[in-house]
């Protein structure tokens, strides 16, 4: 299941999931019953409908994706606008676009509800371009960790810096790249480590320590959202 919160565990949020299943939906490399179970898994429904209004509501865009938008204050990740659309994603943390809609999730009881508000173009950085970017951010943060003793504070982030190779399985629908199933992985698994290394003030010796250990996870976890909305917005994707 999906999470309800970006980067929480090492489970795609509500709209990675979403954009996913959505574009395997739109370009014909699922059925509907099979993309309604998926969505049932994460109980998805259009505000006031079912989850078949809200696949009917995106092909009625006539966009053949959808795709995913992180957005945090300052760094308004895969938002084009307008300003109400900007706002309630960024109250959310998440979103979807798909065509000239934006869906954000609202969480009631046990299912997620999708609003529905006009949405416009947006820049992201290639499936390339966010890979690199998380390669380089994790060879930092794994040097400047060490030297702030990670291994005493937070023994099992050092743990999980050198596990790696250990990624969370995602089950991804037909026709998304495999490529981007690993990205949108190793995203995931960043993410954990800057929640993780986050989640209290471990061992810092002052608030400029714990100050400075936010600083130096900022990058990663910059990265690591790039690399989740590359992963799941199919207008970046590489060409096959």
């Amino acid at each position: 299941m999906s999470s309800s919160t970006p980067g929480a565990g090492l489970a795609l949020p509500h709209a990675a999931t979403l954009a996913w299943w959505l574009t395997a939906w739109l370009r014909g490399h699922e059925q509907t019953d099979h993309v309604l179970d998926a969505l049932a898994a994460d109980t998805h429904l259009l505000a006031g409908g079912s989850a078949l209004d809200l696949l009917a509501r995106s092909r009625a865009t006539g966009a053949s994706y959808a795709g995913l938008a992180l957005p945090v204050e300052g760094d308004p990740l895969g938002l084009g606008g307008p300003s109400e659309f900007n706002a309630a994603a960024l109250d959310a943390g998440q979103a979807v676009v798909v065509g000239d809609l934006g869906l954000v999730p609202e969480e009631a009881g046990e299912t997620v509800q999708w609003r529905v508000l006009a949405a416009s173009r947006r820049q992201l950085p290639d499936v390339g371009e966010a890979d690199r970017g998380l390669r380089e951010a994790l060879l930092h943060a794994a040097g400047d960790l060490a030297d702030l003793d990670v291994a005493r504070w937070r023994p099992e982030v050092a743990d999980a810096l050198m596990d790696l190779h250990h990624r969370p399985h995602l089950d991804a629908p037909l026709g998304t790249p495999a490529r981007c199933v690993d990205l949108a992985s190793r995203g995931l698994q960043a993410w954990a480590i800057v929640d993780l290394a986050l989640a209290d003030d471990g061992g810092a010796l002052s608030s400029y320590e714990a100050e400075r250990r936010r600083g130096l996870l900022q990058p990663l976890g910059r990265a690591a959202r790039r690399a989740v909305v590359a992963a799941c917005s199919p207008e970046v994707w590489p060409e096959r």
